[in-house]
């Protein structure tokens, strides 16, 4: 079995899970999230904390197991804490702008971009060269700042580009005469 899968999530105090056959539901102090079951994974809730196990020893009911676990404990967690992301813009005239459910982009191209962000995400620019992402949700977080990454790229030979804060951007040499 997946040892991701074998380790149960233990639920901290205000945080409710309901299961279904379909889906389950987990309601916190941020908010409420839901994530669609699979027929191979059986979920059980004794004394606070949830445990999966596949219905059979398949492969896919393994693999189910370890993935539906991490997705859980991903909800759970952001019900709880929340996810963010933090971007930098290096290169002269870089800046974004954040105002209501909207993200405004100076890039250096000749027009201003505009990113709208779905519910669920807030986004703060704390200065004009960083970008803060906020959600509950990890993957909406983590795809609406590779969204943003992607207007601007960092480009290997100045490093100009929208980056993230942990990214490490390798410069290559420039050629010589």
């Amino acid at each position: 079995m997946s040892r991701v899968g074998k380790m149960p999530i233990s639920l901290p105090t205000g945080v409710q899970v309901s299961i279904a056959e379909a889906h389950i539901l987990v309601k916190g102090a941020m908010g409420e999230l839901v994530q669609a079951l699979n027929g191979l994974v059986k979920i059980v809730n004794e004394n606070g904390s949830l445990k999966f196990e596949p219905i059979d020893e398949t492969r896919e009911a393994n693999a189910m197991t370890g993935t539906l676990r991490a997705l859980v404990n991903n909800m759970v967690t952001g019900v709880t804490k929340g996810f963010e992301k933090k971007l930098n813009l290096v290169g002269v005239g870089f800046k974004a702008q954040a105002q209501g459910d909207k993200l405004n982009l100076s890039l250096g191209f000749s027009h201003p971009i505009v990113h709208e962000m779905p519910p669920g995400v807030k986004c703060e620019t704390p200065t004009p060269t960083e970008i803060l992402i906020k959600g509950i949700d990890r993957q909406k977080v983590g795809q609406i700042a590779a969204e943003v990454r992607a207007y601007r790229r960092p480009e290997p030979y100045k490093g100009k580009g929208v980056r993230y804060a942990t990214e490490v951007v390798v410069l290559k040499e420039t050629k010589k005469k």
